[in-house]
């Protein structure tokens, strides 16, 4: 309509008449309405606007509680990759240094299981049950091609062959898993019991800079 034939004040209130839950689709214009403090019909409009300002209030208050969760999570995974660096800095060899980040994978990020997978050997890790060396032509590693290419941490669930390449008879136990990648040197497996620990779309930043920290560390003893 244009502005020589503006809107009314009937025309508005019989619109809402004709449209009862109009306020309910925008409650935003509830909040700006006067309306009289008395007793009738007018009152229950007054609640609403209350309800609305309650709904608001409880919204901000679980955002405010979401962040302040995801604000504690985040300092208990920066002080726990610190003490990481601090273990691999501490180590004296390569052998010593992956045997490190395994132990803190375990313990400190509380893993279940942790498998390393190696495109060539390194001495002092023999017996590990932790480690299989396998080159990257490897039939068993076809399948982690894509993910060798995009270098890049990968959460969720994997696939029956991959989980079996990874941990064989224990494959069972992994209900979701997190890859970290090597470069040239090979891959990091981290499986969990849980389904909703490790999956698709979560943030990889503490697994890039973890990995990032290992291979750091193993370049001191290379050549």
């Amino acid at each position: 309509m244009s502005e020589s034939n503006p809107i009314g004040s009937t025309e508005v209130a019989a619109f809402l008449r004709r449209n009862p839950r109009f306020l309910h689709e925008y409650p935003d214009l509830a909040l700006g309405l006067v309306v009289p403090r008395e007793e009738g019909r007018a009152t229950s409009l007054a609640s609403y606007q209350l309800d609305v300002l309650r709904d608001k209030n409880r919204e901000l208050n679980k955002r405010l509680n979401e962040l302040f969760h995801n604000a504690q999570e985040n300092e208990r995974l920066t002080v726990r990759t610190h003490q990481l660096v601090l273990a691999l800095m501490r180590a004296r060899s390569a052998a010593q240094t992956l045997t490190a980040m395994v132990a803190c994978l375990t313990e400190d990020f509380h893993t279940e299981l942790v498998r390393v997978v190696l495109h060539a050997g390194m001495d002092g890790l023999d017996g590990a049950d932790w480690l299989s060396v396998l080159p990257r032509n490897a039939a068993v590693l076809a399948p982690f091609a894509e993910f060798f290419a995009r270098d890049e941490p990968l959460c969720g669930r994997l696939q029956p062959e991959k989980l079996d390449a990874l941990f064989g008879a224990r494959q069972h136990e992994v209900q979701s898993c997190a890859l970290l990648p090597l470069g040239s040197r090979g891959m990091i497996a981290i499986g969990s019991h849980d389904a909703n620990r490790f999956y698709p779309g979560m943030g990889t930043l503490f697994l890039r800079l973890m990995g990032d920290s290992l291979l750091a560390a193993l370049e001191r003893y290379d050549g």
